[in-house]
């Protein structure tokens, strides 16, 4: 593990390996933990996995922990490191920031792999209506961090995680104020026209997302779980609007996949990177 000074705070990262650097980005409520089981199966590369600001064991600085800010740190976190010619893996929140970081840098990224991502601003009625009550709830009502963060790895996955790795998981939000990133992501899913600045970033990267043919992309889909983000419309959206998409269906699995695939995962990734000679 290593840590560096960004923006007055402290980025936290797992790093292994030399060559093309390959950066795995995790979501909410997740960490860098979440990618324990994919990346020692990838291969070679600089294969990274920074925690998100407020999150895993990075820093907790005074901040609303808003698209922008966690956009923010990770550019900082990427120019401290000097990374240029990037291969992006992201997962849930992290998929929509690999695509954000991409649009404002085409020049230093050289593929993207994502899985249940926020792909394209959603209306209510493209939740389920379980989907809906909760996302209200969550704007509406305090909730606490430490329930979101159970709920994501024993309810958003097939198999519950077992209780060593839920602590892991549940470490960085002892007390509710320490859990306000994860309150705080989960209040930004991106619905009915809201909230408003990121919508904007959203239609940014997805022009650059639909015009950007020179940089592969590979699209990993799951089914099974009611709490998939990422289902047949969805994936059908991303072949017609994403340029240079490849589509690997990996089997069932809940929202937070690499909890239960992580081996297909790594397999798909690593298989597309040989495709293209991304290592």
């Amino acid at each position: 593990m290593a840590t560096i000074d960004v923006l007055g705070s402290v980025i936290h990262y797992e790093e292994s390996g030399d060559g093309t650097p390959v950066v795995f980005l995790h979501g909410n409520p997740g960490s860098s933990h979440l990618w324990r089981n994919v990346i020692p199966r990838v291969g070679s590369g600089r294969l990274l996995a920074p925690d998100l600001i407020g999150m895993g064991r990075s820093g907790k600085p005074d901040i609303a922990y808003d698209f922008h800010d966690h956009s923010d740190y990770l550019d900082a976190w990427f120019d401290a490191l000097g990374l240029d010619g990037v291969v992006l893996v992201g997962h849930d929140w992290g998929g929509a920031l690999a695509f954000d970081w991409a649009a404002r840098h085409p020049g230093r990224v050289r593929g993207i792999a994502f899985f249940e991502s926020i792909v394209k601003p959603m209306a209510w009625e493209d939740l389920s209506s379980q989907a809906r009550e909760r996302s209200r709830r969550i704007r509406t009502e305090q909730v606490d961090g430490d329930l979101l963060v159970r709920q994501a790895f024993t309810g958003g996955v097939l198999t519950p995680v077992d209780d060593k790795d839920l602590k892991e998981y549940l470490a960085p939000y002892p007390t509710p104020e320490s859990g306000r990133p994860v309150l705080a992501w989960a209040r930004q899913i991106p619905l009915g026209g809201e909230p408003a600045a990121l919508i904007e970033r959203i239609e940014a990267y997805d022009a650059w997302l639909a015009n950007s043919e020179d940089v592969p992309k590979l699209l990993l889909t799951f089914e099974g779980s009611p709490t998939l983000l990422i289902g047949r419309e969805m994936a059908d959206w991303c072949a017609r609007n994403i340029a240079s998409l490849e589509t690997v269906a990996c089997g069932e699995a809940g929202h937070h996949v690499p909890e239960d695939r992580p081996e297909e995962i790594a397999t798909a990734v690593a298989d597309w990177m040989d495709r293209h000679d991304l290592r």
